[in-house]
Order: structure tokens, then sequence, then C-alpha cells
């Protein structure tokens, strides 16, 4: 199968009308109203990708040992559509989380999807799903590409036959519409990921894994976790399931080094580009908490595909509360979004051709 490949349509229910569409995408909260349609694949051994459909989107039915739920052999990748000025939707950087989510496939020794492929996938559901791609700042069509083992096996190995399925959801950015700071919390018995792990892999597992830390960054009023390293629990490295950035008093932007124990975000590389072209000086460097949460800290800010570029306003712990800045969202981080979001909505020039049309 090429990105020419003719997607087969299975039969479904009568399209919901324009005016019900726009009803249920309005203030629809992340990941809870989805599309119509869902395009799926099959790999199997000496055929490798085939029977491309674009079906309803319904009730999945998996064998019960399916071998993705019992070992965790899953990858996702998170990306958004943009409606542009002239009214046709545009994917953000579409190639580059090809790239990545093929990375993530190779990590657990999964069958690589091609990138023609993906982007013939995003195509084959916007041709259907395209009226679901919301209007207005902030507003994007979420696209969630996952890929899972689909033999029914429980033999220890990874599996031999994988599905892959795209589904979409109209949502604002993660945190809301008002970009206010969140606060965070630093767990003390909890690590994300370890060297020679799964860190910058997107894999199912790494989520799973958060939510207790992310359980008790709600009980002390926090709406993220900031995880440290693994090893001596000191280092700075992700900010839930997004990348960290901050702003120290001499201007400087800083962000943790990709060192194979966090993900290697596409909004982060985004965010270093935007940065360096409006003449700031980036460094990738290690930071302690400690470094972090001193006075000469004077912005911290998560991005990613859903978060864009949230301003935190204190890290808490068991040891102390501490504000960044004066606790709003300071002038580089605004900036930054801004710039990010005006070129997402076809408002700036792209000069890296980030935008890939999906007419």
């Amino acid at each position: 199968m090429t990105a020419t490949t003719t997607w087969a349509h299975l039969p479904g229910p009568d399209p919901l009308p324009d005016a019900q569409v726009r009803e249920r995408s309005a203030d629809a909260p992340f990941g809870t109203v989805f599309t119509e349609h869902v395009v799926t694949l099959r790999w199997t051994p000496g055929r490798g990708w085939h029977d491309g459909t674009v079906c309803p989107h319904t009730t999945m039915t998996v064998p019960v040992a399916l071998a993705g739920l019992h070992y965790g052999q899953v990858v996702f990748e998170g990306l958004k559509v943009y409606r542009q000025p002239d009214g046709v939707p545009a994917g953000f950087r579409v190639a580059d989380h090809a790239r990545r989510f093929a990375a993530s496939a190779r990590r657990l020794e999964i069958p690589e999807l091609p990138g023609e492929l993906f982007e013939s996938a995003i195509r084959a559901l916007l041709a259907v799903d395209g009226r679901w791609v919301p209007e207005g700042e902030s507003r994007a069509l979420y696209l969630r590409p996952t890929l899972y083992g689909a033999e029914a096996t429980l033999a220890l190995r990874p599996a031999r036959e994988y599905a892959f399925q795209l589904l979409a959801f109209p949502t604002e950015a993660f945190f809301g519409r008002a970009v206010e700071p969140i606060h965070v919390w630093v767990p003390a018995h909890y690590s994300r990921a370890a060297p020679g792990g799964t860190g910058e892999a997107k894999c199912a597992g790494n989520y799973a894994a958060g939510f207790a830390a992310q359980r008790e960054a709600a009980e002390h009023g926090c709406r993220q976790v900031l995880w440290l390293d693994a090893a001596e629990h000191r280092f700075v490295e992700e900010l839930g399931g997004m990348n960290v950035f901050w702003v120290t008093e001499d201007g400087t932007l800083g962000t943790p080094p990709l060192t194979g124990t966090l993900l290697p975000g596409i909004t982060r590389d985004s965010i270093l580009t935007l940065a360096s072209r409006a003449g700031l000086r980036t460094e990738q460097r290690p930071i302690t908490l400690n470094e972090l949460c001193s006075p000469a800290t004077t912005e911290v800010f998560a991005c990613g595909t859903a978060a864009v570029a949230t301003p935190v306003g204190a890290i808490v712990s068991t040891h102390g509360r501490w504000p960044v800045g004066d606790g709003r969202a300071g002038p580089v981080t605004t900036g930054l979004r801004e710039a990010l979001t005006a070129i997402h909505h076809g408002q700036a020039p792209d000069p890296d051709k980030w935008l890939l049309r999906l007419a």
C-alpha cells in the first residue's frame, strides 16, 4: 500500500447534521467527543500493511487474549489539524509525527508504519470528517494514531499481527482556552523513566505509570507532575506528558537535553526554532530542581501538542512551594505561544513548511 491507496469505505449511519457537529464540538473537554469515522489497517507477515478501511466510529471487539492488551505492545501519536483562513484544514508537522511514531514502534518491536501511509490515513479521515475541524483560535482537531499487537496469543514474545487505527476529536488547548498558569507537583516516590527504558517512546505504559503521581498532584492542588530523573532524583526531565522550558533572568531559554529518558517533543523542537529565529539565546542542558526553583528562574512553561505552551505559576513538593516569577504568564512564554499558534492557524508565515494542507 502507498499514499495513493484506495481506502475501502464501510457503510454507517447517516452523517450528523452540520449544526449538530458544531454543537457537539463547541465546548467538548479533551478526548470526550469523537468524529464519526475511524481509519484502520492490518499488518500480517508476508503481506505487510493491508486492508485499509474508513469505517464508522463504533465499539471495537477484540480477542480476550489480545497480545497488545496483555503485554503493553501499544504506541500512539498525538497531532493536530487546524482550520486555515481560507477554510482548508492543515496538519502541523505531519511528517515529523510520522517519524516519531515509527521510532516508538521500533522501540516496542512493532512494524513501522511508512510515512506515506501515515499521511494517507489522515487524508482518508479528513475526506469524510473534515467538517469536524473547528474554527477559532485555540481550537483544533486532535488526531490519535495508534498501533498495537493484534495477535490472539499469550506467548511471551512480540505479536505476529498488528493493527493501526486513527481516530479524531475536536478540542481546545489541554488546560482550557484561558492561558492561566498551572501549579505542578514534584513527586517524592515516583519516577517516569530510566536510562535504557521507554522514556523517549510514546507508548501507553508510560502514561499509565504516571497516574498515581498525577492523583498525588491533584491532592496537593496541582494540575500536573514535574518529573525528576530516576537515578538521583535531582534533575528536571518532563512535565506530565509534556516537555518543560525555563527562562532565566538574563533572558536565556532552556530545556533539558534529549538523553533517551524523555519524549522528543515536536512542539519542543518548534519552540526552539522560533526562539532562535526571534533572537533568543537557547540552551539544552541538565537543570536541578533547586536551580529551577531559584530566583534566577523568571519563567517556566510546559509545551506539547495538547498544551501548546502553558505557563507554570508555582512548583510544589513535600518540602515547600516555590512561585515562579510573579506567578503569571511571562513575556517569553506568551510571545512564543502566540508565534506558534499564529503559524498553526495560518496567520503568520510558515518558512519551515510545517503545515500540510489536507484539502
